[in-house]
């Protein structure tokens, strides 16, 4: 079978018999040979992998509506790319370590915090079901980009703002055939094509990740601490510190992470909900896209995908977008200097590299890596605590200056946080002992104002 003759089978396979044999006639009378068209488009002429191909792409056509991501997709494709890079099974001994771990954490960190929540559940969790357990935030955070993206997908390949000249077929053509209009056509398209980027994503970040929390945002279940011994032990070969340092090291750090997103339930959707203003905004650059798509086959999803990791958000941002970002950088700065804070406390004695450790992670965290890359291609924004060593720093001095109890007074309301005015001034969280004093005797009177500005 010659690749013409597989082109051919893919038309017919999306549009049936007589919406194909339009499809080729309009191609050919464009000066345009199918056999060219299936070689550019990488299909198959291996009559099995064909086969298999065109499986796909009809339970891919004829699924219901999904919106703007195939979520079943992104599912698949994240546990098909976890399971390729190597997924062995969690055993029971793993398991053990990892619990015990994460049990000494939070008994190292009861002497240094005054948060307490709900016992946590701990687990070690395979990469397979990290992305289980984690999927459901990012089909929350994603939703926003993913409309706009699979829009301007839309809008693109429907002739709106055709990126392909007369150079490569167009997509009016199809009308109905097959039962599938041009714009269903085009936004399962749009939606696969996302649900393969989110999919791929989720995957890289289940390979890099050593549990829920150490990206900043909270991806799983609210009281839940896990992590993934897998991902631990090749960070820790890494490394030249004992493999037991680096894993209890690793397990304070989740452990703290959870304890605050259970001390102070408001944080987690406080967090969240700025990612999601600023993913509600997000803008598509045009041109960037066009020129993306310009030597592809708009009906192969796979190269779809690869178009959307190319660059295609927008560089100028919104004033509103703006704030959001400067909101979430010194949120996530100041929830990771809290927890250098504790962890440092809880450790001292205990962790004889941990200075080693604690720098190794800060600059990790403040230069970003392949999972931080990986999230911004979801929602288009970097999650980089850049003002963590002031945020460790203003946490070390409240800590000197009210004791334990009225640093962790802090996460008791939003209003109470510090902003970015505090991290420029360490020393007195930016603002008067009066005014501290004030807060907090109304939050413990009932409450806030409604109306009084707050410090999101």
């Amino acid at each position: 079978m010659d690749n013409g003759q597989s082109w051919e089978e893919v038309l017919r396979s999306i549009l049936g018999e007589e919406g194909a044999s339009q499809a080729i006639e309009a191609m050919r009378a464009a000066g345009l040979d199918p056999e060219t068209m299936g070689e550019a488009a990488g299909v198959p002429t291996d009559p099995m992998q064909l086969q298999a191909m065109l499986a796909q792409m009809r339970t891919l056509f004829s699924s219901p509506d999904t919106g703007p991501v195939n979520w079943q997709l992104a599912h698949d494709v994240a546990r098909q790319q976890v399971h390729t890079g190597g997924d062995p099974i969690v055993t029971a001994a793993e398991d053990a370590r990892i619990r015990q771990a994460l049990q000494i954490a939070d008994l190292w960190l009861d002497p240094v915090t005054e948060l307490v929540a709900a016992a946590p559940t701990r687990r070690a969790l395979s990469r397979s079901a990290w992305v289980e357990e984690t999927l459901p935030v990012f089909q929350d955070l994603a939703s926003p980009v993913a409309e706009h993206i699979v829009d301007a997908i839309s809008g693109l390949l429907s002739g709106e703002a055709p990126p392909f000249g007369d150079e490569t077929l167009g997509l009016s053509m199809f009308g109905d055939s097959g039962g599938l209009n041009a714009p269903d056509l085009l936004r399962k398209l749009g939606s696969a094509a996302f649900g393969m980027q989110l999919g791929g994503a989720v995957a890289h970040l289940a390979s890099e990740t050593f549990g829920f929390s150490d990206i900043g945002v909270p991806l799983g279940a609210a009281g839940s601490a896990a992590m993934v011994p897998r991902n631990v032990d090749e960070f820790s070969d890494g490394l030249e510190v004992p493999a037991d340092q680096v894993l209890q090291f690793l397990a304070l750090r989740e452990a703290a992470h959870t304890r605050l997103y259970g001390a102070a339930p408001w944080l987690r959707g406080h967090v969240l909900g700025i990612v999601r203003n600023y993913a509600s905004e997000i803008a598509i650059d045009l041109p960037a896209m066009e020129e993306a798509f310009r030597s592809i086959d708009p009906t192969d999803p796979e190269q779809l995908r690869q178009a959307l990791g190319s660059g295609i958000f927008a560089l100028e941002v919104t004033q509103s977008q703006r704030e959001s970002l400067e909101n979430l950088e010194t949120v996530l700065a100041v929830i990771e200097g809290w927890v250098e804070c504790v962890v440092t406390d809880a450790a001292l004695g205990q962790i004889p590299e941990l200075p080693a450790l604690t720098e190794m992670m800060r600059r990790r965290r403040a230069a970003g890596g392949p999972a931080e890359d990986a999230f911004k291609t979801l929602v288009g924004l970097e999650l980089r605590p850049r003002r963590l060593r002031d945020a460790a720093a203003m946490w070390t001095a409240v800590t000197a200056e009210r004791g334990i109890n009225g640093r962790d007074q802090l996460w008791s309301h939003p209003d109470l946080l510090p902003n970015s005015a505090a991290l420029d001034d360490p020393a007195n969280l930016g603002r008067s002992d009066s005014e501290f004093d004030d807060a907090l005797a109304a939050l413990l009177e009932g409450g806030f104002d409604d109306d009084a500005p707050k410090d999101d």
